[in-house]
């Protein structure tokens, strides 16, 4: 009975068209982010922040880049670990030639860069597409981790090949390096991963948003209504970059604190991120939510279940999430292809119902 719109009437074209024109989606978001920000914090232990919270958050963005990308515009990717590499290096760059720059500058920056890659890989997207276009963007994958590795400019000709994060400040806090605190690393991952979550909720459903989904449902009929599908395709390659940049470069600076191109970047991380749309809902920004907190949580609640307790060894409960996760996959793409969103969806409108059949 809660959860109705009896009584609500939509005056203005405005309310008609906010994010969350229903009051209980409304108040139930507000309540997550004010739960979030005021209570969280002061829960918070070491193990939840870094195996939980922070790769949650930092995946969450990635699964927004490559949604935008991917289920927003059609254009299939595998190309996502490079392009966080990219973000992560930049912002390694950044770190080390400017010392006093601001950290959020540091971020949107690395972002930029990862968008003009990103671009710049996007521009066969207007005469191949499908599996071709995977293919090219995996050999982006491939080409931009070899530079990494093989030009010792980008790790500052270190021996090891690693980058290793300097401590770096913000409002008088540490941000990062091991001493930081954890609250600071928290706090401000929510603040950019809420912002920019919101900016492409309200992206995808205007003008550009509707071009890119005119492009991925027929972009021949897109192009005879006047949309140019060179620079709707170009837009989406650099906006998903630039939020998997941004996410890469928050994965090094604030999550990882170190990286190795190959080991931390190979092509497992695009491929986990895209199961992280496909298991969450593709088209959704909410599904990228729940694919990156369904890969994050899976792996520790196997460790907890089969590991602590029935006595299984690691590498058991390792083999037990590949095949859960391929299953799950395959389970979605038959009989639910808009992922775990669609099921919150369908749950939504069965409470609506409630208590009545329909």
């Amino acid at each position: 009975m809660l959860y109705r719109e009896t009584g609500e009437f939509k005056t203005t074209y405005q309310d008609d068209q906010a994010i969350f024109p229903i009051p209980q989606d409304r108040w139930f978001v507000w309540a997550v982010i004010a739960f979030a920000f005021l209570v969280v914090p002061f829960l918070l232990t070491d193990f939840w922040t870094k195996a939980v919270l922070l790769p949650f958050l930092v995946y969450a963005l990635a699964a927004i880049g490559l949604n935008i990308l991917t289920g927003y515009c059609g254009q299939l990717s595998l190309g996502t670990g490079a392009f966080l590499a990219v973000g992560a290096y930049a912002s390694y760059k950044l770190m080390t030639a400017f010392p006093d720059l601001n950290m959020i500058i540091v971020f949107l920056t690395s972002g930029l860069i990862a968008a003009f890659v990103g671009i710049l890989f996007g521009i066969p997207s207007l005469r191949i597409k499908g599996f071709y276009l995977a293919v090219a963007t995996l050999a982006a994958q491939f080409f931009i981790i070899w530079l990494f590795y093989r030009v010792p400019w980008f790790f500052n000709y270190n021996a090891s090949g690693q980058i290793s994060v300097p401590p770096r400040y913000m409002f008088g806090y540490q941000l990062t390096g091991p001493a930081a605190p954890i609250e600071v690393k928290y706090l401000v991952t929510l603040t950019i991963v809420v912002v920019m979550a919101f900016l492409a909720k309200n992206l995808t459903r205007g003008r550009i948003g509707r071009a890119w989904m005119a492009i991925r449902d027929m972009d021949i009929a897109a192009e005879l209504i006047g949309i140019r599908p060179l620079l709707t395709k170009l837009t989406a390659f650099g906006i998903s970059s630039f939020y998997i940049g941004v996410a890469g470069a928050m994965m090094f600076a604030i999550y990882l604190g170190a990286a190795e191109s190959g080991e931390t970047f190979g092509i497992q991380q695009s491929f986990d991120i895209l199961f992280m749309i496909i298991i969450g809902g593709l088209g959704t920004i909410f599904g990228s939510f729940l694919g990156a907190a369904f890969i994050v949580t899976l792996p520790i609640g196997l460790e907890i279940v089969l590991v602590d307790g029935f006595q299984f060894s690691t590498n058991f409960a390792e083999h037990v999430k590949f095949v859960l996760l391929g299953s799950l996959i395959i389970f979605f793409l038959i009989v639910e292809p808009h992922g775990l969103a669609r099921l919150w969806q369908i749950a939504k409108e069965k409470l609506r119902l409630w208590p009545f059949p329909h």
